[in-house]
């Protein structure tokens, strides 16, 4: 993380002033010159000789013999060196680079003069490009010694990516708040100790004249400022830990925005909002929680048993008649039902189905014990003892898969490849389906058959065939919703353009389904627009 951690704190004599500050640095990044043998190793806390408590910039105005005690706490620096990311901590009085140093004066000068959160105490953020965005935790020390018997500081984490920094406030705020709790607690231990004593003596009339005191006089620890470099650093490097940039090959695809959109939530602010709600799977028993469970990428502890490997190996199972009749029903939308003893079975089936949809068409309940309508999900799993309703008999968007396993046969264990060639696949639906197929299912089907192919070019092929479908279904999108209302003729005259069939319209009408929200809202906000 790129970014500078600050202790601040408000001297009664100097002003606003820099305490304490932690900053990485790679390697090939100078700093000083270094005139200590001290080994560093990685992760272990040294001290260093070559660290001075003041910085080297003349905007340091106040003489070096001039400061007060509270004002030249650190005596010496400490370095951390990360071995596996080459990178050093370290942790000094002041920054040495002349811009960084200017940056953390300004902040520390707003921190803890200008700038005030609601209650005094608390995180608030400011700052602008130029001088850097700050996210400043103010907080208040007893002090037996001071006047008001407390001293103001504040923690400050100074960057210049404003995004990164706000994104980060989630993680910074409850850890600062920790290092910060950790502080005052030892200095109320002092502060009562000392308050304990003055009551016993006679009044002292020149109590505020003395020197003001140290955060390791305060807190009464002299390690108090290796506590606060080791929480420094491992507050930069888990905060830059957290947020990882992907590399891209072109744009992103449908499924990886709907995957986004899964996890993420546009603030009416603009900020990004990241679902952080735990799902305990013990204590989910309908299966409309089971849904959101598995929206969510919370997956239930994987149970033994036979189990489908991936789409080639179901066409294997299933023979190529009967896939063929199942991946119909799956890219136009009706509902599969796998009814099963046999739960690996019946989860690792209609896992492998999802491989034929884009993300966005795919509502999975794995194995519920009530049946759930269309509306809820277009794959669901049930044990043999589920009956369906009498109303979805009469309904025609279904196809029931039911798994028995032949009497005469016994798996034993081991034999789970021969247990799942042995299982009757029984399909029943009350649709009859149209003579021609999707052309889109017939190029899986293809590729499924390739044995000239691996699995894995099975899978990208798969995944580059969906995301082309998927293009053609965002034209029939934006002529049906941008364009009003079209006839037939016009209809037709797209499909032939788009290189679609009359067989493909069921399969494009679905998958219109897997279109991401920020597509949808981009074409319907630019048609009202254009009216």
């Amino acid at each position: 993380m790129n970014a500078i951690i600050s202790l601040c704190h408000f001297c009664e004599v100097h002003g606003p002033q820099v305490l304490f500050c932690t900053q990485p640095l790679h390697p090939l990044e100078r700093t000083t010159s270094t005139d200590s043998d001290d080994t560093v190793t990685g992760g272990r806390l040294v001290r260093s000789s070559s660290i001075t408590n003041e910085p080297t910039t003349p905007t340091s105005a106040t003489p070096k013999n001039d400061f007060c005690g509270g004002c030249s706490s650190v005596k010496t620096g400490f370095i951390s060196r990360d071995e596996d990311a080459q990178v050093n901590y370290i942790s000094s009085k002041q920054p040495y680079d002349r811009e960084v140093y200017s940056m953390s004066r300004q902040a520390c000068l707003r921190s803890l003069t200008g700038e005030v959160c609601l209650g005094n105490d608390g995180p608030i953020f400011f700052g602008n490009d130029q001088q850097g965005h700050v996210l400043s935790y103010t907080f208040h020390i007893n002090d037996s010694q001071a006047r008001g018997f407390s001293k103001r500081y504040s923690i400050l984490v100074v960057m210049m990516d404003k995004i990164y920094l706000l994104n980060s406030w989630p993680f910074l705020v409850p850890h600062l708040k920790t290092v910060i709790e950790h502080i005052t607690k030892k200095a109320n231990i002092v502060y009562e100790r000392e308050k304990a004593k003055i009551h016993q003596q006679p009044p002292q009339t020149s109590r505020w004249s003395k020197p003001a005191r140290s955060l390791m006089d305060l807190t009464d620890d002299k390690n108090i400022f290796k506590i606060l470099h080791l929480s420094f650093v491992w507050i930069l490097k888990a905060c830059g830990n957290r947020i990882t940039e992907t590399l891209l090959e072109g744009p992103p695809t449908e499924d990886s925005i709907i995957d986004m959109e899964k996890q993420e939530e546009i603030t009416e602010e603009g900020f990004c909002l990241i679902f952080s709600k735990k799902i305990n799977v013990d204590d989910v028993e309908d299966s409309s929680s089971r849904e959101i469970t598995e929206s969510l990428g919370v997956e239930e502890e994987e149970e033994g048993g036979p189990a489908i490997l991936n789409i080639r190996h179901l066409m294997k199972i299933l023979g190529e008649d009967k896939f063929h009749v199942l991946a119909h029903h799956v890219v136009i939308g009706n509902q599969i039902i796998v009814r099963s003893s046999l739960k690996s079975v019946v989860k690792s089936l209609l896992n492998v189905l999802k491989s034929l949809l884009p993300k966005g068409c795919c509502r999975v309940i794995p194995y519920s014990q009530v049946y759930e309508e269309s509306w809820k999900c277009n794959f669901l799993g049930l044990p043999p003892e589920v009956d369906l309703p009498m109303h979805i008999m009469s309904d025609e968007t279904f196809v029931l898969v039911e798994i028995n396993e032949q009497k005469s046969t016994e798996a034993q264990s081991g034999e789970e490849e021969d247990l799942l060639n042995r299982l009757d696949f029984n399909m029943a639906s009350p649709r009859t389906l149209p003579d021609k197929a999707p052309s889109a299912l017939y190029k899986m089907e293809l590729a499924i058959q390739n044995n000239d192919l691996t699995d894995t070019v099975v899978e990208h092929y798969l995944i580059c065939l969906k995301e082309e479908w998927m293009n053609k279904v965002k034209v029939r999108f934006k002529f049906t919703k941008a364009g009003g209302s079209r006839s037939e003729e016009d209809t037709k005259k797209l499909l032939q353009v788009i290189g679609a069939k009359e067989e493909d319209t069921p399969l494009l009408k679905f998958w219109m389904q897997g279109l991401s929200l920020q597509y949808r809202n981009h074409i319907l906000t630019t048609s009202k627009s254009s009216r």
